[in-house]
């Protein structure tokens, strides 16, 4: 099993593993999460000496990167909805910690969490061949609440 907080700044023979095993992850969530092969993108990107670098899962609606926070903080993990992968900076950033690249379930739940819903509540999905259906229900759309409209001829 991975250490995933070990620092790997500083020694390259330990960031090399660190990304191997971040990329290994990231292509299972990908499958959990039923992504077609064709819908995203793996990149891996070294940084320099005194950090650990990212490892980067770019779909067409959703982006998650992996890295070991110079900060120390627990927030190794970024997820956040895009308009395509030329969408480098998306909606707003959601963090988890790393230990849920060894908990791919965990975090697939997390990512489909902050991916966009169409307007019915539907999470666009990309394979729905292997179930026949359409988009996989992960919550009710929030409707906003009813505002009073005033009736024809009111004059308030």
């Amino acid at each position: 099993m991975t250490d995933w907080y070990a620092r790997c700044a500083y020694d390259p023979l330990a960031k090399r593993r660190f990304h191997t095993a971040a990329r290994a992850r990231l292509r299972r969530l990908a499958a959990a999460l039923d992504f077609a092969p064709a819908s995203f993108d793996l990149r891996s990107n070294q940084g320099g000496i005194a950090v650990s670098g990212e490892i980067t899962l770019h779909h067409d609606h959703v982006y998650v990167q992996v890295c070991q926070p110079a900060t120390g903080a627990d927030s190794g993990i970024l997820i956040r909805n895009c308009k395509g992968r030329r969408d480098y900076t998306g909606g707003p950033n959601n963090f988890a910690p790393l230990r849920l690249l060894d908990d791919i379930p965990a975090l697939a739940e997390r990512v489909r969490a902050a991916m966009p819903r169409d307007e019915t509540g539907f999470e666009p999905r990309e394979r729905q061949r292997r179930t026949g259906s359409g988009a996989s229900r992960i919550g009710p759309r929030e409707s906003p609440p009813d505002v009073p409209q005033p009736a024809s001829g009111d004059q308030s």
